[in-house]
């Protein structure tokens, strides 16, 4: 991935527990609006489904929803104030693959895509998005770069910075 935007300006969240990364889904979920793309990458096991699950609290998805990662049907779509599309990629091996899928509705549709495992799809994706990169620094904390492609995203991570990074206390720097 590193190269494929020109120009990166990265936040680092420091997340000490399985629920500081939920919190910072929640966030973003409350910040969201119809067309969203949020992208997720990170190993297997680094939150992203478990941010995902913060994201549909935040769009008002039913608490009682489980939110799974769609490894298997590709795709989960949980009823919010906006629709939240949970997809994931993992399974997919080229953006050709991806494309022949006919997911381009719900990029760019009345709802929040939230992607999994993006890097399979590249080069069928929005050319805009806001991207979280997960990484391991322990058994439950996790290193988020948090990385808005376009001027949409960056006003998101810009109201994201002051609602609730500050005042987590985990915001580490902004590049």
């Amino acid at each position: 991935m590193t190269g494929l935007f020109e120009q990166e300006r990265v936040t680092v969240y420091h997340s000490a527990s399985p629920e500081q990364t939920r919190a910072l889904g929640e966030a973003v979920g409350r910040l969201a609006d119809a067309g969203d793309v949020i992208a997720l990458t990170g190993e297997l096991g680094t939150g992203k489904t478990l941010f995902v699950g913060g994201l549909a609290r935040g769009l008002g998805v039913d608490p009682a929803a489980y939110v799974s990662s769609p490894t298997f049907t590709i795709m989960h779509r949980h009823r919010g104030r906006l629709p939240l599309y949970h997809l994931d990629l993992y399974r997919i091996e080229t953006p050709e693959a991806f494309a022949s899928l006919g997911l381009d509705e719900y990029l760019e549709g009345d709802g929040v895509a939230a992607i999994e495992w993006p890097e399979h799809g590249w080069g069928c994706l929005p050319k805009e998005m806001l991207l979280f990169r997960l990484q391991y620094t322990g058994s439950d904390t996790r290193s988020i770069e948090i990385v808005p492609i376009g001027d949409r995203y960056m006003k998101l991570v810009q109201a994201l910075t002051g609602d609730f990074l500050a005042a987590s206390g985990c915001l580490k720097a902004s590049t």
